[in-house]
């Protein structure tokens, strides 16, 4: 796992680094999304999770769902095009799930994607993934997590 600025980042994921999300392929092809650790720190706690609903087509860098701490409300975009296939029930009855456990139990939602093999080049995944966001934090001015 590589750690930047104190933010944990699992190098076996795959990272949409623009826009502070993760996803892990599942063995079945599916992917369960979420957000990155860096995020988490930047937004504060989390105390409100809006998932589009299951079913819907969520085009890359769309709204996956829309997350809500005191000091910022925004969308959390999927790193690839995909259908939702499962929220995250436990994130609708405690959102601080996000902040405490981003890679584990605080995932936003499941996707099976459409064009995972055209899609996923874009993503930052293995031992990239420090290099990539030790300068998105610095670009940002980031202290630490």
């Amino acid at each position: 796992m590589a750690t930047v600025r104190g933010c944990n980042l699992p190098d076996d994921l795959f990272y949409n680094v623009d826009n502070n999300v993760w996803a892990r392929r599942e063995a079945d092809g599916t992917l369960t999304i979420g957000m990155t650790a860096y995020a988490c720190s930047l937004a504060g706690e989390i105390v409100s999770y809006t998932p589009k609903k299951v079913g819907k087509e969520i085009e890359q860098n769309k709204s996956v769902c829309t997350v809500e701490s005191g000091k910022w409300v925004g969308p959390v975009k999927a790193p690839v095009t995909g259908e939702i296939l499962a929220t995250n029930p436990d994130v609708a009855g405690k959102p601080g799930t996000i902040n405490a456990d981003p890679y584990g139990s605080g995932w936003l939602v499941k996707m099976k994607p459409t064009n995972w093999d055209g899609e996923s080049g874009a993503l930052i995944t293995g031992g990239a993934v420090a290099g990539a966001f030790e300068t998105k934090m610095g670009a940002d001015g980031f202290g630490g997590c």
